[in-house]
């Protein structure tokens, strides 16, 4: 993966809060790219080479955080 500048920024709203998503690399088509999750302060950073999977396994490692912090609670 190229170090640049280049990223994409892609918000969902819920009803908890905003998930952040930032995408970084995948260009050309099949290198390495990382994507960062954020929500209410909990980040997650997830390397790979397909973008959509690595998009979801981010999401899933987040949703996990996200429940072990609330059932701590």
């Amino acid at each position: 993966m190229k170090k640049n500048k280049d990223y994409e920024a892609v918000f969902l709203p819920s009803k908890s809060g905003i998930i952040k998503i930032y995408i970084y690399g995948f260009k050309p088509y099949g290198s390495w790219g990382k994507v960062n999750t954020s929500m209410n302060g909990v980040s997650v950073n997830v390397k790979g080479y397909n973008r959509k999977k690595t998009i979801i396994r981010s999401l899933k490692k987040l949703n996990e955080s996200l429940l072990n912090i609330k059932e701590d609670q």
